[in-house]
């Protein structure tokens, strides 16, 4: 099963950007898709973005215009660029891929992500 690892989360100051990384433990030429869920306190995990191995994206209403998920086959890499960052993006952001071969979910250990006002 496919390991992922987040990393770049934080505190920033709201109307900042952050950019977080998901590094894959191998290839994700067959991980898809590939996803960023985030969860704040008190609510339900939900899905922030989303990328297929095509390509094709799709974003949660809340982040669109915003923030950009993309993925770097070579370095077994996804990335979410988060701009205009609000305090109500705060929240715990989760890498998660389906290994399309063994038919398996994975999720990463998660990454804070805090927006002060």
């Amino acid at each position: 099963q496919v390991q992922l690892v987040e990393s770049g989360g934080g505190l920033v100051q709201a109307g900042g950007s952050l950019r977080l990384s998901c590094v894959a433990s191998r290839s994700i030429f067959n991980i898809n898709p590939m996803d960023w869920y985030r969860q704040a306190p008190g609510k339900q995990r939900e899905l922030v973005a989303r990328i297929t191995s095509g390509g094709s994206t799709n974003y949660a209403d809340s982040v669109k215009g915003r923030f950009t998920i993309s993925r770097d086959n070579a370095k077994n890499t996804v990335y979410l660029q988060m701009n205009s960052l609000k305090p109500e993006d705060t929240a715990v952001y989760y890498c998660h891929g389906y290994d399309s071969i063994i038919y398996r979910n994975s999720w990463g250990q998660g990454t804070q992500v805090t927006v002060s006002s």
